[in-house]
């Protein structure tokens, strides 16, 4: 069995947030071929194409861990209709400078939790309009709009619902077969 790793994203820069408790959940329910680390994009200056041409280090860090992932995954929540601007801003500095974008051909998933009834499906949809931008083969199905209600996830990423572990599970694995297929058809670089 093929082993994968994945670089998570929580867009969330908040300690408490919901989205982190959603990406510990993932982590033990993912498949055991899934290695996940996280891909930290707190310290990240706002982009400006000025540092094209000599990028900081944090943003060289960032790119650095991308290219030494198989595979995305973003664990976002919903402000204001749309993305974070941390997490866009992260997006901006890795598919930079141009012609040299993280994102192209890296085999991409999206998840997230908000409080509100539809979770975050309209920020997923923003997000994937982004993604597909920076050519990232992106998971269409399955999607998961993950509504969080006190309790359903704890600090250590236990999912107390039996319903929301299983989807999640699922989800997780359906991510992991996407991951093969894509690398399938688009190989890892040696």
């Amino acid at each position: 069995m093929s082993t994968y790793s994945v670089g998570y994203f929580v867009g969330s820069l908040a300690k408490g947030s919901i989205n982190r408790k959603l990406s510990k959940a993932l982590i033990k329910l993912a498949p055991p071929e899934l290695v996940l680390q996280e891909i930290p994009i707190r310290d990240l200056p706002l982009y400006n194409h000025d540092h094209d041409a000599n990028y900081p280090e944090v943003a060289q860090r960032l790119k650095q861990a991308i290219a030494g992932v198989d595979a995305v995954l973003f664990v976002t929540p919903e402000y204001n209709r749309s993305i974070p601007g941390a997490l866009k801003n992260a997006i901006d500095w890795a598919s930079r400078p141009w012609g040299q974008n993280s994102f192209a051909r890296k085999p991409s998933g999206v998840v997230g939790t908000s409080p509100g009834a539809i979770g975050t499906a309209v920020a997923q949809q923003h997000l994937r309009s982004v993604l597909c931008f920076c050519n990232s083969p992106l998971m269409n199905t399955v999607e998961a709009y993950i509504q969080f209600t006190p309790g359903l996830i704890d600090d250590d990423g236990v999912v107390n619902n039996d319903e929301t572990a299983e989807f999640l599970r699922s989800y997780m694995q359906e991510y992991s077969a996407f991951v093969q297929r894509v690398l399938t058809v688009l190989p890892r670089a040696s």
